[in-house]
């Protein structure tokens, strides 16, 4: 669904050591859509049937008189089912029909996300793979026939790999990645060549390969635009500038917010250290973590780990970063941390996509306030065409926290719709 805000920042625009043209003109609206990995389902089937389901119910309550997104969330065999005989033909009616669009793809997760243990399997196959690169060419042949006229897409995907596995791979996996990305950019330069604006919209994580703004910076300065701009200006007999822009445009950034939160990224300055490396956001994932002040008595401490205790499910990473005497400690995972953290520790973020629409989980605290600010930003200045949703958890939420899953969307969407207003209200979105 389109929201109304004010247009002054030209979303995409480049830092002019680059060729980059700017991809999505000011005067585009900003969509926000949610994303269906919130569904559960494993093939093309169950995930068709989850969006009939919900997605018209969905339109008719939040946006009966204009069209409304979703962010289609396709594993590889999703996508290779979707692409078998009129199965996407069939799709696109049905959207179509129904007054729905697709503008989104999550390509992060390969295999199935639901039901079954995921943890660290969610990077593999990762971006040294070419199984990696085929589900993402997979994915952009399926959003070249999505995608409406004059929209830009983007395709969400891993941030490479897992920061232990290239413990195993060394160095050498660098240019292999940074070449499988310029890979997929060239596709994305020929779909340009035919209409379709799509970029590949790399995911920073806690604890992978790239998990704060530095370093994908970093990975932009020092291996795409120079490796992976040489390997795109050999396929598409571009100059190295022009290479360059084009990768600029078509290889962004996923920003989520749960993210950068549990980096303890402040939002404006990560937001600003892209802007002024020449980065674009693809799109921006409205997703907020837990957030736990640790009291210091032992007792306090005992009452809080009892409360996280049933956060720690067995079927996701829930990566803990700990504040202790000013620096930052990283655990593995959430059990990790309640087993063998230190006395020291004085604040806990934790990587678990939490609702939106609260800010207090049974006396646990959420990072609510770091989307508010992200949704305010948007509102102010648009840096991006597309905020997304991305509440997937409410299958292993505890279970006074479990909800009717088509009435927490719609409140997801409340509570989303209530800050843009806000924000839109501010002095600084009035100009």
């Amino acid at each position: 669904m389109r929201l109304d805000v004010p247009q002054r920042r030209v979303a995409g625009a480049a830092s002019p050591r680059y060729a980059a043209s700017p991809a999505s003109p000011a005067e585009r609206p900003v969509h926000l859509t949610y994303c269906t990995n919130i569904h559960p389902g494993d093939g093309w089937a169950t995930v068709a049937a989850n969006i009939r389901r919900y997605a018209p119910a969905l339109k008719a309550q939040l946006s009966p008189a204009e069209p409304f997104g979703l962010g289609l969330r396709l594993s590889a065999r999703d996508a290779r089912e979707l692409l078998h005989d009129r199965a996407l033909d069939d799709f696109r009616d049905w959207l179509d029909a129904e007054g729905l669009y697709v503008a989104l793809i999550n390509g992060f997760p390969y295999g199935p996300f639901h039901g079954t243990p995921v943890k660290a399997d969610v990077y593999a196959p990762d971006w040294r793979d070419e199984a990696r690169v085929i589900y993402t060419l997979d994915l952009i042949r399926i959003l070249r026939r999505l995608l409406p006229p004059g929209l830009d897409g983007g395709i969400s995907t891993a941030p490479l790999t897992y920061k232990p596995w290239m413990q195993q791979a060394g160095s050498s996996a660098w240019p292999v990645m940074t070449r499988n990305v310029a890979r997929v950019a060239a596709a994305l330069v020929e779909a340009r060549g035919s209409g379709a604006m799509i970029h590949l919209d790399i995911e920073p994580e806690p604890d992978c390969l790239l998990e704060t703004s530095g370093e994908t910076i970093d990975f932009f300065e020092q291996w795409l635009l120079p490796v992976g701009g040489e390997t795109l200006r050999q396929e598409q007999g571009l100059t190295l500038d022009e290479a360059q822009g084009a990768l600029l445009d078509h290889v962004r950034v996923c920003f989520d917010c749960c993210h950068f939160a549990v980096e303890y990224e402040d939002s404006a300055a990560a937001l600003d250290r892209f802007h002024n490396a020449g980065i674009a956001i693809g799109r921006v994932q409205l997703s907020s973590a837990l957030d736990v002040p640790l009291p210091a008595s032992a007792d306090g401490r005992s009452l809080i780990a009892g409360r996280l205790r049933p956060f720690a499910d067995a079927t996701y990473l829930h990566q803990v970063i700990a504040r202790r005497a000013g620096a930052l400690h990283h655990f593995s995972d959430l059990d990790v941390a309640l087993d063998t953290a230190a006395a020291a520790d004085d604040q806990w973020r934790i990587h678990f996509h939490v609702p939106l629409f609260a800010s207090d989980y049974e006396g646990l605290g959420s990072t609510q306030n770091y989307v508010r600010q992200i949704i305010a930003a948007a509102v102010a200045d648009p840096f991006t065409t597309h905020l997304e949703i991305e509440t997937y958890t409410w299958d292993v939420l505890p279970g006074a926290l479990k909800l009717d899953l088509g009435e927490s969307i719609r409140r997801e969407y409340e509570w989303v719709l209530g800050a843009v207003r806000e924000a839109r209200s501010s002095p600084a979105a009035r100009g």
